[in-house]
């Protein structure tokens, strides 16, 4: 089967996204998980930033290694590169530098919420840079419904009392360039593999993260066991995949149809936190797991022709 076909197939889009943003999910649970084994304390942001490069450089490397076992061409054209070094600038380095900071000024509830904006900023550049993904009623009230969910999950972690500071303004502004980034690697999918394209933007994006954790805290501070060795393996897997699979499907896709899956990330981080960290679950979970399924049905529902 073609790549298009199952892309842009209903049961295609369906298991893609979720594969996806369940991968991402586990990537909450997993982190805290690596710190843990790592020592790496809340306060420890350049640690933080170099545990990031580490990961997706060796995404990167497992991409790249995957398609030299296929056989599948591995190189970037020299007019490919400005547009390879925007993709990596907004979607990789910018987005956890920021996401990083500002997760460290701020409180796990207020991250998650604001980690949910991302549908909305894609949403609102594809209403801008594309004349057939305008946002209409339809779109803007799936997405109301479908945040709504995502802050009820959040009520889990306990009461919660919303303040704005820098670390919020920082968190939203990693949400923003990580739309932003998604919308630019879907442009870059018309002129590059979207292997390709993942990989190179994945190594030159953790080449500046991997810079800047390690001006900050040395390049080899921690030590691994093979409990560390093995989530960080997991969350470089993770993020390989699931980039493959996000960009393939905003490839194939409106932004519009598909941004509003992002909601599920939070749902899926809240179910395995449970799960690998033993965190509670309230009914509220399955109440916003409600409203995020009725807000991706409203956006996605075909309106029938007169």
């Amino acid at each position: 089967m073609k790549a298009e076909t199952f892309f842009t197939n209903r049961w295609g889009i369906l298991l893609s996204v979720v594969a996806a943003t369940f991968l991402w999910g586990s990537a909450f649970p997993v982190i805290k998980l690596s710190y843990e084994a790592l020592d790496i304390q809340k306060t420890e942001i350049g640690e933080q930033i170099l545990f990031a490069g580490y990961r997706f450089f060796l995404a990167a490397l497992f991409i790249i290694l995957f398609m030299i076992l296929i056989k599948k061409r591995t190189f970037i054209k020299k007019e490919n590169m400005k547009t390879l070094a925007n993709i990596s600038f907004f979607q990789t380095f910018l987005q956890y530098i920021l996401f990083y900071i500002g997760l460290s000024l701020s409180t796990g509830i207020q991250g998650s919420i604001i980690a949910g904006t991302t549908s909305f900023f894609q949403i609102i550049f594809a209403h801008f840079m594309y004349k057939d993904d305008a946002l209409s009623w339809k779109k803007s009230i799936g997405l109301c419904i479908g945040f709504t969910g995502v802050i009820f999950v959040n009520l889990t972690k306990g009461e919660y009392h919303f303040d704005f500071g820098i670390g919020e303004f920082l968190l939203l502004l990693a949400m923003v360039t990580g739309a932003y980034g998604n919308i630019l690697a879907k442009n870059g999918t018309t002129k590059m593999d979207v292997a390709n394209l993942t990989s190179f933007q994945m190594l030159l994006g953790s080449i500046g993260l991997l810079v800047i954790g390690g001006i900050s805290s040395g390049f080899l501070p921690f030590t691994f066991d093979i409990k560390s060795t093995l989530l960080l393996f997991y969350l470089a897997l993770l993020s390989a995949v699931g980039f493959i699979l996000w960009n393939n499907i905003m490839k194939y896709n409106k932004v519009g149809k598909v941004s509003i899956f992002l909601f599920l990330i939070p749902v899926f981080g809240v179910l395995l936190s449970n799960i690998l960290l033993h965190e509670p679950v309230h009914f509220f979970v399955l109440i916003g797991l409600v409203f995020v399924a009725s807000g991706i049905v409203i956006v996605n529902r075909k309106e029938k022709r007169s």
